[in-house]
């Protein structure tokens, strides 16, 4: 089987260093530009197609506005396949960090939103040392297509792969990093958060955690813990209260562990966080 993240890290490097060599934007069912009644000029919407060795094909989503103030790379959780279709359709599209992308472009951040390759599981792999140089050539991608700085988020497992990118970026990488319902116990996936070397974030952080989140793996009680755990970082903790639940687990995404419900109050909440970065 194709080692993931090696052909990750490989193609997300050709792609920021050398632009077109790695990326390829397929026309009318790759490219959405469209404009808005009364916008000032149109929002860009790509698909971009990253060439991994051996011909594979990997997808990311960005959209922006005209003139992003920042850029924020979405982390999402589960297994991280969202399904993202040439034409920019997702099929899996229930995740939080998913389901937000338009309210963040409504406030005036540029998105990116990363698949996986051939739909492969990426529990297990997040906290890894080389999954944070995935997560790190997408950052350098968002600062190569827009100006401005750049945030990490990440949502339940997502969030071990955003507390991991923040932990290897360099100075200046990174803005800040946003960690919601964070994975924090032991679970089938076999890592944490804390597994992801939290002590070495130097970043600015804020970690949000929903009361109502019945999820077993991460209970919102373990959000001053998490933040805690960033030794080096200034951390501040954001707790919130509600959501609806619609999925059967309490774990799913359209559930108060994914903020289903109270989506425009908690994007207006972590917004006003990083405006103050």
């Amino acid at each position: 089987m194709t080692n993931t993240r090696d052909i990750l890290c490989a193609a997300l490097l050709t792609a920021a260093l050398i632009p077109g060599l790695a990326t390829a934007q397929t026309g009318a069912s790759g490219w959405r530009h469209r404009t808005d009644p009364g916008a000032e000029s149109a929002l860009d919407e790509r698909v971009v197609t990253l060439t991994l060795p051996g011909g594979t094909r990997q997808r990311v989503l960005y959209a922006a506005p005209p003139r992003p103030r920042a850029s924020i790379v979405m982390l999402p959780g589960g297994a991280g396949d969202v399904g993202l279709r040439r034409d920019g359709d997702v099929l899996h599209g229930d995740n939080f960090v998913v389901r937000t992308q338009a309210l963040w472009v409504q406030r005036g951040y540029a998105v990116l939103i990363p698949d996986t390759v051939d739909r492969e599981n990426l529990r297990g792999l997040r906290s890894a040392p080389d999954y944070a140089a995935v997560v790190l050539d997408l950052v350098r991608f968002a600062h190569q297509q827009a100006p401005g700085p750049v945030f990490l988020l990440g949502t339940s497992q997502g969030s071990i792969a955003a507390m991991n990118g923040a932990a290897h970026a360099g100075p200046g990488e990174i803005a800040g990093v946003v960690l919601t319902e964070s994975v924090s116990r032991l679970g089938a996936s076999g890592e944490t958060v804390f597994s992801a070397s939290p002590q070495a974030v130097r970043a600015p952080a804020l970690v949000v955690a929903n009361q109502d989140d019945r999820c077993d793996v991460a209970p919102p009680q373990d959000a001053p813990r998490i933040a805690a755990a960033m030794t080096r970082a200034a951390v501040q903790v954001l707790s919130v209260a509600g959501g609806v639940e619609r999925s059967r687990k309490p774990c799913g995404s359209l559930s108060p562990h994914g903020y289903y419900g109270m989506e425009p109050d908690v994007v207006g909440r972590i917004d006003a966080w990083m405006r103050r970065r």
